[in-house]
């Protein structure tokens, strides 16, 4: 399975927020086996969203867009995918009724917000999303997220993209294994026994440095699992290995 990812946001190019949407997702889709062909980050516009959407969505198994949700000016994300599909946006009375459902929900455990800011949100605009497409609940926030063939649309805050994806996280899946190796070893002291593995054996074979006082990363990744271990264990008979750092986020 071969699956783009697309970050919406003007504040990700400036490098006002970090993009650790795109390696939490890369990492869960990794993870079921699927390959991240692609990784791009997009500004708030609705036709550059839509074009690469058009066009990605016949390249790849699955495009995962993540970001400009909700009903605010720069949240476009929705409006540019039904572009892509050539589609209306339209309200679904399930979605709406979920949309009212958090918003009154949040407004009675937070009074003295409503009051003082006079919160006033168009909540069929939040609950709009590309005709015939199948809604997402976002258990962690307001606007929800959707699939239309192949495409799924995520919120962009980083706890309502997990929330939203955890539901369709099985829907991913392939035959890619992957197994790494961690190696206090300089890069340039690897290079000669990193060259002979891939004559070796049939896997795709990744080296990553690291900061000083911490372990480099060597990756194998193959379609068969009985090939990436017998890759591994030549490696380990001829690198100095170390165990796995600290697990990520």
């Amino acid at each position: 399975m071969q699956v783009a990812i697309i970050t919406v946001g003007d504040e990700i190019l400036a490098g006002d927020t970090e993009n650790t949407n795109a390696s939490w997702l890369g990492r869960q889709v990794t993870e079921r086996g699927a390959t991240v062909a692609r990784v791009l980050v997009v500004p708030d516009d609705t036709a550059v969203i839509a074009d690469y959407v058009r066009r990605w969505v016949d390249e790849f198994d699955a495009v995962v867009v993540t970001g400009g949700l909700g009903g605010t000016h720069d949240d476009v994300t929705m409006r540019a995918v039904a572009d892509a599909f050539d589609r209306g946006l339209v309200v679904d009375p399930d979605v709406l009724d979920e949309v009212t459902a958090t918003a009154n929900a949040f407004a009675e455990r937070n009074p003295d917000l409503t009051d003082a800011y006079d919160l006033d949100l168009d909540l069929e605009a939040w609950a709009e999303i590309p005709e015939g497409a199948r809604p997402l609940d976002n258990a962690a926030g307001l606007a929800p997220g959707c699939v239309l063939d192949g495409v799924y649309v995520l919120p962009g805050v980083p706890e309502e993209m997990r929330a939203t994806f955890e539901p369709v996280a099985d829907e991913f899946g392939g035959d890619a294994v992957s197994e790494t190796l961690y190696t206090p070893m300089p890069e340039g002291a690897l290079s000669g026994t990193l060259a002979d593995l891939p004559e070796r054996f049939d896997v795709a074979l990744g080296s990553y440095p690291a900061p000083t006082g911490t372990p480099g990363r060597v990756k194998v990744t193959g379609s068969d699992p009985d090939d990436v271990a017998a890759a591994v264990t030549w490696l380990s008979e001829r690198l100095e290995t170390v165990e796995e750092p600290g697990e990520r986020a």
